[in-house]
């Protein structure tokens, strides 16, 4: 005996009366019926003894999606249902059906893996589920970042007050992830001694090194045995040079509700011509995956690919192993080209590429005024954070998302705006630092002027200098007193 479903159902069409017969040649017992598009489909059908044993559709034309069945091979005709290993399941000119084993499973395949979807929550009603997963890809030299990156990984440098990859670590906790993977690569040996196992951020951290560099793709594929989600699990996936103010959780419900194999998060910017482009419909699903446009007919849209994505866990398994991979400009085409479902969603919150030092002084000023958001931040949001251990003179005036580090010093009359002091660095005074960064134990001299500049590890800068937009010190370089100047020293 067949119910029917609450908005209505009618056996009248010959399709529902075939569909009726093969549940009849089941022997089902029961089942609830309900009709979604040109689609039919069958939810709890069982057998006295827990199988549906065989059925058969004499000429029906329809796609029957039947949820509770699990494993084994598509029928003929388009037929939407996946068996048990033994079995076929066929609905077209009257074969046979049958399938076995009839559980709690799977009732569609990925077109890129081939791997069985889980639609067990049926149709329009798919299950919410929840990221815990996450691959954070830390392994870049940061060679436009140099000489901050010389001592340090990138993701290590400090943003306002603490390494960066730490406020991605804490936000990723905040929407629920548990388990995070770092792919780790240039100076490898850093992270482990300062994250431990993740227990002091309520996570479990693990490390995984490559031997060679093997791109963003050979990373993620690179780790994934690490992982312990099921084949349709979401994975969140990040870029560790990305600061963004990315609702995650929206990502990920957008992944799901769309039934991606891959969602990317999107952003829009001004000038996109030093970015690849990424097209979409209307529904968000992304059409192609364009190279920087050099000529303004290629600009065909203003949103680029925010460096954060939602994988299902199977298709990590399908980026070729133990070689170099880039995702953005293979592994992204070649799911396009095989008929993947990859999906854009557009979130034009705070975002920011941490890639030059321009902009990773920058994103560290926005932190400590509160702009970009992280529950990282060691201290309340304002013009200045100033780390417990760092000295500051009453008269030294810090403003624009200045961050001093432990143990360093701004002396009298010093005046500092939306600038990064490194831990143990010395300011001395009437030094004027503007939208620059002031390495470890670096020291700036009294009355020097610096606009733009990055000062690396362990250098002097003698008093009176001028170092202006774009100008970079070399670790443990020293520059005498009034060396370096733009204007008269008189």
């Amino acid at each position: 005996m067949i119910s029917g479903h609450r908005g209505g159902f009618s056996t009248k069409r010959p399709g529902r009366q075939r569909l009726y017969r093969m549940l009849g040649a089941a022997r089902t017992t029961a089942a609830r019926v309900r009709a979604v598009g040109t689609r039919i489909w069958v939810q709890g059908a069982r057998t006295p003894s827990g199988q549906v044993e065989q059925g058969t559709v004499p000429g029906f034309g329809g796609s029957i999606g039947l949820s509770g069945l699990s494993g084994g091979t598509t029928g003929s005709g388009g037929f939407g249902v996946f068996g048990a290993p033994e079995g076929t399941f066929t609905a077209i000119g009257g074969q046979e059906a049958e399938c076995r084993t009839a559980v709690e499973g799977v009732a569609q395949r990925s077109a890129y893996t081939g791997r069985p979807k889980d639609c067990s929550a049926g149709p329009g009603r798919k299950r919410r589920r929840q990221v815990t997963e996450a691959i954070l890809l830390v392994g870049g030299k940061g060679t436009r970042l140099r000489p901050l990156t010389v001592h340090t990984p990138k993701p290590m440098v400090r943003a306002a007050g603490v390494p960066f990859l730490t406020h991605q670590l804490a936000r990723a906790r905040a929407a629920g992830v548990h388990h995070i993977v770092l792919a780790t690569s240039y100076l490898a040996e850093v992270f482990e001694p300062y994250f431990g196992d993740g227990s002091s951020l309520g996570l479990h951290i693990e490390y995984v090194t490559e031997e060679e560099p093997l791109g963003t793709g050979g990373a993620i594929r690179n780790v994934a045995t690490r992982l312990h989600s099921g084949p349709d699990d979401p994975v969140l996936i990040f870029n560790g040079d990305i600061l963004t103010g990315l609702d995650i959780r929206a990502l990920v419900r957008t992944h799901e509700t769309t039934g991606a194999d891959v969602s990317l998060h999107l952003t829009k910017v001004t000038d996109p011509r030093a970015y690849g482009l990424v097209p979409t419909d209307r529904t968000g699903r992304v059409l192609a995956f364009l190279e920087k446009p050099q000529t303004p007919e290629e600009i065909v849209t203003d949103q680029i690919n925010a460096g954060a994505y939602v994988f299902r866990r199977s298709v990590i398994d399908t980026i070729p192993a133990g070689r170099p991979v880039s995702v953005e400009r293979e592994t992204f085409p070649d799911l396009l080209s095989a008929g993947a479902h990859l999906q854009g969603m557009v979130d034009s919150t705070y975002w920011l590429d941490l890639g030059t030092p321009a902009a990773f002084v920058r994103g560290s000023a926005d932190l400590v005024l509160g702009r970009a958001p992280s529950p990282a931040v060691p201290g309340h949001c304002g013009d200045r954070l100033v780390l417990p251990t760092a000295r500051v003179a009453p008269d030294a005036k810090l403003t624009g998302g200045t961050v001093v580090g432990e143990g360093a010093f701004v002396a009298e009359g010093a005046r500092v705006f939306g600038s990064t002091i490194l831990p143990g660095a010395v300011i001395e005074p009437g030094a004027v630092i503007t939208d620059s960064l002031i390495g470890t134990r670096a020291r700036v001299g009294e009355r020097s002027v610096l606009t733009g500049t990055v000062i690396g590890d362990g250098a002097v800068i003698g008093a009176d200098n001028e170092l202006r937009d774009g100008m970079r010190v070399w670790c443990d370089v020293r520059i005498p007193a009034g060396a370096v100047r733009f204007s008269s020293d008189q």
